[in-house]
């Protein structure tokens, strides 16, 4: 008994999670949000001021852009094939601050002053992404991988500018060839813009079933790798402002752009994936009904014609009366019958009489009586010990039957 109830609890814990291991089927939506990193992002071609009018040109500065932690997220419609494999359309948007080079850059960095500035990006875009699950390994969590290919925008907020003052030793082209000196940021190039890009990924996650929850639903944590190929040109101006005048005006301004390289992400997503149609799952099994107890019955004899008790008789009625207290009893059955000696209404009379002092003994011996029933069967050929024909003294057949239920 407690081993059949050991798996029956067991199996009634286990039929949600059973449930929740199956493969995605159909229809299903995604939805994920968490950190973006970005790794070096080169920058390049930046021209700061106006290089037209400076004997000692410093353009084509280049550097690295410093990654930064920014913000992710991503929405998915996609179908299930209920194999594993999966297929999804996906929109994304990824922000990040990115502030200070490494590197510095080389023109500047050739007059000793470096370089500053920054970023903020921001990427939009779709993909088309094919994963597989690999089910049946854990009933708690199904791990995935996946791979995506698709578009994005990328738009750049960008600034480079002269972190210490510096001096151009050839002066300005067309003015006295006079050195000339730059205070700190006193030249400087800003710019954005949105630019266009192909975009790639790759996808490792697991899925953890909450059907306890909705049938259907599952949370899910995701590392991704995104990456754009292309280099983006952004436009933007240039100024250069000298601490000593050079002529009727000392600010300078005109066109600036910067190259940016392939920007690499790592994003780490938590979210939640619904499928639809997902049915319930079956309620647990019926707990099967109990075991009744097999019933226990004593037998007591009576001589021919009588209905007094023996001492023997009296013997096995206290047994019985005994026993009633040790076990778990809904009713005490005291059935009388007779041998086929007499008429069937005189016996059936005298089987009646015989249960009724078998009663009464039960009852002095301690056993209540509203827990006691008596039948008289007479010489029913149905309900004969030993079977005979009619008129016969047959001693077995003279008896109650105590049944204890």
């Amino acid at each position: 008994m407690q081993l059949r109830s050991a798996l029956l609890a067991a199996t009634v814990l286990a039929t949600p999670f059973a449930a929740s291991a199956q493969p995605v089927t159909g229809l299903y939506v995604g939805l994920g949000a968490g950190i973006n990193a970005t790794q070096q992002q080169n920058i390049n071609g930046v021209s700061l001021g106006i290089p037209a009018n400076f004997t000692n040109t410093f353009v084509n500065t280049n550097g690295n852009l410093n990654g930064s932690i920014g913000f992710a997220a991503v929405g998915s419609v996609g179908w299930g094939f209920g194999n594993g494999l999966r297929a999804e359309v996906e929109a994304n948007y990824r922000q990040n601050h990115g502030g200070g080079f490494s590197n510095g850059n080389s023109n500047l960095n050739a007059l000793g002053v470096g370089a500053g500035g920054g970023s903020t990006t921001q990427q939009f875009g779709g993909m088309v992404n094919v994963l597989y699950d690999f089910n049946g390994l854990s009933p708690w969590i199904v791990p995935y991988i996946g791979a995506g290919v698709g578009y994005v925008g990328i738009k750049e907020k960008w600034n480079v500018y002269n972190r210490n003052a510096f001096t151009v030793p050839g002066g300005l082209t067309g003015f006295s060839p006079v050195a000339q000196t730059f205070g700190p940021a006193g030249a400087a190039a800003s710019g954005q813009g949105t630019e266009g890009s192909f975009a790639y990924q790759a996808i490792l996650g697991a899925a953890f079933p909450l059907p306890q929850v909705l049938p259907g639903l599952a949370a899910t944590l995701e590392y991704r790798f995104f990456g754009t190929s292309s280099n983006r040109t952004y436009s933007g101006t240039g100024i250069a402002t000298t601490s000593n005048a050079v002529g009727p005006n000392s600010v300078f301004s005109g066109p600036s752009s910067a190259r940016l390289g392939a920007s690499y992400n790592h994003s780490v997503l938590v979210g939640l994936r619904y499928n639809f149609g997902v049915a319930p799952p079956p309620p647990p099994p019926p707990a099967p009904p109990p075991v009744a107890a097999p019933a226990r019955s004593y037998l007591v004899f009576f001589d021919w014609d009588k209905y007094s008790l023996t001492d023997r008789a009296r013997q096995i009625i206290r047994e019985a009366a005994d026993n009633s207290t040790h076990v778990q009893y809904t009713r005490i059955e005291v059935n009388g019958y007779t041998d086929t000696s007499g008429t069937p209404k005189y016996n059936l009379g005298l089987s009646i009489r015989r249960a009724n002092a078998v009663k009464a003994e039960l009852i002095k011996d301690g056993v209540p009586a509203n827990a006691i029933t008596t039948h008289g069967f007479g010489d029913d050929p149905a309900h004969l010990l030993v079977p005979t024909g009619p008129g016969v003294r047959e001693p077995q057949n003279r008896r109650v039957e105590i049944i204890i239920r």
